[in-house]
């Protein structure tokens, strides 16, 4: 659940609105490709939203990465993918080797020692990267070659099922001489980051995060700097973000040897637009040229203009995604289980398919993409939208109307309390929205009142990291590959502005997490995971609703445009106009 690439979840999809228009001339070698909000922030280790990781994948590079066609992991740093052994004390070691063409900007060769600060990085107690945090817990040191500047093992303590995935896909590797001139990092290791907690209070090391979290290095384009095929040129917040194509990109030279070595476009504009609505104008007229997340109802209708149909394909892949509702369990109204449940027999999910998606989506019961057929629980039934159920749940779970004014009340506390919910939304999200108004409208029907409050993007992330809400609904957006379920449900990540925003987990739910994730044997870990997925669903922190199919137009001039399930549903380097060389 975090921005990693092994079927981790990635980031909260669906963003804010924010106004924009575009004020410089079309580049004849461009793709626009429309935003929502834009990214929160320009940095592989401190993204937390979709919009960011799209542009931070043409910026950087991870070692590993999913390949947009085959969706299999492929090298892109990594000259292969890497040797793993087991020591004799039981440690797992990673080897990687980096290509001989890597290089950055300046033109020196990318090292093993830039693998090495990244991952001191992303280890720094200071580094606002919690939900990245996770993924390098057990990582406990790293062993560097003299002889071979290109090579690295990292060691991990333990076996860990997801070794492969988090130090792959997850380390998108930062040049050690753009990001750390001051060398505040050179003077701790991996190891001791692993082991000093009093590290923490390090004057260095808050020095280095403090400038590293800083707009220095998440917005500034002197500062930003990574191995990729475009350079970062240029941000106009609530406007566009302007990425150029690199010449004589070291990667060229590659071309072919898989989708992330094919980047066609002199310039990526990633466009905000102000609604979906004013976006699909913008794209039907031409000054869009790539567009996800189309609204459901305006997708069924593109089909039926001749002339959109002309200029743009549209594509339907499902998403490695999920939608759901959150419950902050650890408020009196929620602690009860049978209140949580009762709500969850509310959720009409059908009528959300049908209204909400046109059909575009399909119902699930837990966090784990139904293409998946080792590991989705299939006997996990969701919860029948049935009133009867939520009124006699919320009877004995206490909720009665005690004065005769429709609304159910509780003594909680020592004070009767009405049954009222705060239910938080993002600015912007129609669907979100829509999705509530459904839900109000049901629990209207048992006596519950709830009230809509709808926070701009920024907030409403604020507002979950903190546990400041009773109800939300957002999604989740995660790739192939296995699950690392530590970041959104393990009890100790809903601490330091965590993920685990609900409070899920007890010492049982954290200790099955903590066996799936040293467990190799796919089998024995697929039972795991799907118990896990039964706990998760029982306990309603989370109710599950549907896994979205991705609503692409991608426009006729890139006759070489493909779908993916994988994020963001197609690889816009590899967008190639016809006849371009």
């Amino acid at each position: 659940m975090v921005r990693g690439q092994y079927r981790v979840l990635l980031f909260l999809f669906s963003i804010a609105v924010i106004a924009s228009s575009c004020s410089y001339k079309r580049n004849a070698s461009e793709v626009r490709v429309w935003q929502l909000a834009g990214p929160g922030v320009i940095n592989p280790v401190l993204a937390a939203d979709a919009d960011a990781y799209d542009v931070d994948n043409n910026i950087f590079e991870p070692l590993l990465n999913f390949d947009y066609k085959t969706l299999k992991l492929v090298p892109v740093l990594a000259q292969s993918l890497p040797e793993i052994k087991t020591d004799s004390a039981g440690r797992m070691l990673i080897t990687y080797e980096i290509r001989k063409e890597a290089k950055w900007d300046n033109g020196t060769p990318v090292t093993a020692k830039d693998v090495e600060f990244t991952l001191k990085v992303t280890n720094n107690p200071a580094v606002n990267d919690a939900p990245l945090k996770t993924t390098y817990d057990l990582m406990s040191d790293v062993i560097l070659y003299p002889d071979n500047p290109k090579k690295i093992t990292i060691v991990f303590d333990k076996k860990y099922a997801l070794a492969l995935e988090s130090t792959g896909t997850n380390t998108f590797v930062l040049p050690e001489y753009a990001y750390d001139s001051n060398k505040y990092m050179e003077g701790f290791t991996v190891k001791q980051l692993h082991n000093d907690t009093s590290l923490a209070h390090d004057p260095k090391m808050l020095a280095f995060a403090k400038e590293f979290n800083s707009e220095k290095f998440t917005r500034d384009t002197a500062h930003i700097s990574g191995s990729g095929p475009y350079r970062f040129t240029q941000w106009v917040t609530g406007q566009y973000v302007v990425l150029k194509k690199k010449k004589n990109w070291w990667g060229d030279a590659l071309q072919g040897t898989n989708c992330f070595f094919d980047a066609y476009p002199d310039r990526l504009t990633y466009q905000v637009v102000n609604d979906q609505t004013s976006a699909l104008v913008s794209l039907k007229a031409g000054n869009l040229d790539v567009m996800k997340a189309i609204k459901p109802q305006d997708f069924a209708d593109l089909s039926k203009s001749e002339k959109f149909t002309a200029n743009f394909n549209t594509f339907t892949p499902l998403m490695f995604a999920y939608t759901y509702l959150g419950i902050n369990m650890a408020s009196p109204k929620f602690s009860d289980i049978r209140t949580r449940q009762a709500l969850a027999h509310l959720v009409d999910v059908q009528r959300i398919i049908k209204d909400v998606y046109y059909g575009y989506a399909q119902q699930i019961s837990c966090g784990i993409s139904p293409m998946d057929s080792i590991d989705y629980n299939n006997d996990i039934k969701p919860f029948a939208y049935n009133i009867d159920s939520a009124k006699k749940l919320l009877t004995e779970a206490g909720w009665v109307d005690s004065d005769g004014d429709g609304v159910l009340d509780k003594v909680i506390d020592g004070k009767k309390t009405d049954f009222t919910i705060e239910f938080l939304l993002n600015q912007g999200a129609d669907s979100r929205k829509k999705v509530a108004l459904i839900f109000q409208e049901e629990a209207r029907k048992v006596g519950i009142t709830v009230n809509l409050v709808q926070k701009e993007f920024s907030v409403f992330q604020d507002l979950l990291k903190k546990h400041q809400f009773e109800m939300y609904t957002s999604g989740w957006v995660f790739q192939p590959g296995q699950q690392e379920f530590k970041q959104a449900f393990y009890s100790t990540s809903a601490l330091n502005e965590g993920s685990n925003h609900e409070g899920f987990g007890d010492a049982t739910s954290d200790a099955l997490i903590d066996s799936i994730r040293v467990e190799f044997d796919e089998n024995k870990r697929a039972r795991m995971e799907k118990r896990l997925e039964a706990i998760i669903h029982d306990k309603c922190g989370y109710i599950f609703l549907i896994a979205p199919k991705a609503l692409l137009a991608i426009s006729r001039k890139f006759p070489n445009a493909y779908p993916s399930s994988n994020n963001p549903f197609y690889w816009e380097a590899g967008l190639k106009a016809e006849g371009e060389k």
